[in-house]
């Protein structure tokens, strides 16, 4: 696995989306979904708000392989569960803080369901 450069982290990070395709079973992409993204660190996460009900979370956990595209970047990555209750509060400050213009919609990235989804972006 490789490292992100701190422009595409940065080019990420910044972004108000990102597309995220998870890899299925034969090999191919799905359809990308549209979620939000926030960098920590030297990190980037997502989190899927209905939870490990989602769809889209459902597919990630497939073969936890994907394809990203956000600020001009397009990266194949592997999505790396994230447990850690310090690294989810950090990650509960970026929500809060990057999309504060949206309360309606960070309160439901907070709760529990949603954290249990936190994943990591690692670049492959």
């Amino acid at each position: 696995m490789s490292q992100w450069t701190e422009e595409e982290l940065e080019r990420i990070g910044a972004a108000e989306e990102l597309q995220l395709a998870s890899v299925q079973r034969d090999g191919a992409l799905r359809q990308p979904v549209t979620i939000w993204v926030v960098r920590v660190g030297d990190a980037l996460y997502v989190r899927f708000y209905r939870g490990r009900d989602s769809a889209w979370y459902r597919g990630v956990q497939v073969r936890h392989e994907g394809r990203i595209e956000a600020g001009g970047v397009e990266k194949d990555v592997v999505f790396v569960e994230e447990r850690d209750p310090a690294i989810n509060a950090q990650v509960d400050a970026a929500y809060r803080a990057k999309y504060r213009r949206y309360p309606q919609y960070v309160a439901p990235m907070l709760t529990d369901d949603a954290r249990a989804t936190t994943l990591r972006l690692a670049p492959r």
